[in-house]
């Protein structure tokens, strides 16, 4: 395993974790009273946008999954429409998973469809950037030994620490502490940033570690 492709990888996924701290810092700047805390939906939205921005922009640059194939611009334009619905079935998807697990069903339906759309952008994006839309290849990467790139064990390490981040932040919500941050959805969206941001961080490590294991036999 090349030590230059975890390089990039692990170059990739700081900008990524980057691009997180940007979001909760620079619109203070631009947006009087912002806070991650005060105007959580409006952090939310920007992070959400920050995040998908960059994924996209370092695929396109990197193209760590290229196909040897030419594709033409129709082509292409069915991709991204694809791309486009499934993105948008994750979201509906995500949240109606966290309404069955006791997020509200009719009251504050936009914070969660919001915390369902940054559940989807540390996840779905990630797979539609790498994957495309191609639900085989999607059960292929998160079956046991089915990642055939460190692109993909990566994918695999930061969906899981986002989704597990996102369950261990509702942890805190029934408590009797009265504190700002268990207002839904602050500590199930906080929980889930810093798990993908924590995957972000183990992947390359991991990989790293574990490259003379990692052999990724074409099948």
């Amino acid at each position: 395993m090349r030590e230059a492709e975890i390089g990039r990888l692990l170059a990739a996924n700081l900008l990524c974790a980057l691009s997180i701290v940007l979001a909760a810092v620079v619109p203070a700047f631009f947006l009087d009273g912002f806070s991650v805390l005060g105007a959580h939906l409006t952090w939310l939205c920007v992070c959400s946008v920050c995040v998908a921005t960059l994924n996209i922009i370092l695929h396109l640059v990197l193209r760590p999954n290229q196909s040897p194939k030419r594709r033409s611009f129709a082509h292409k334009i069915s991709r991204f429409l694809k791309c486009c619905i499934y993105f948008f079935m994750s979201c509906i998807l995500f949240h109606a998973i966290i309404v069955l697990y006791g997020a509200p069903l009719i009251e504050s339906v936009t914070e969660t469809f919001l915390f369902a759309v940054l559940l989807s952008t540390f996840t779905t994006l990630q797979c539609l950037c790498l994957l495309g839309p191609n639900i085989q290849a999607w059960i292929r990467v998160f079956s046991k030994n089915g990642a055939m790139s460190i692109w993909e064990s990566s994918l695999q390490i930061t969906s899981m620490c986002s989704i597990v981040g996102a369950w261990f932040g509702a942890f805190p919500i029934p408590l009797d502490w009265d504190r700002p941050w268990q207002v839904w959805p602050i500590s199930c969206s906080l929980g889930a940033t810093f798990g993908y941001m924590a995957g972000l961080i183990i992947a390359p490590l991991w990989i790293h570690w574990n490259r003379k294991q990692l052999t990724y036999k074409s099948r």
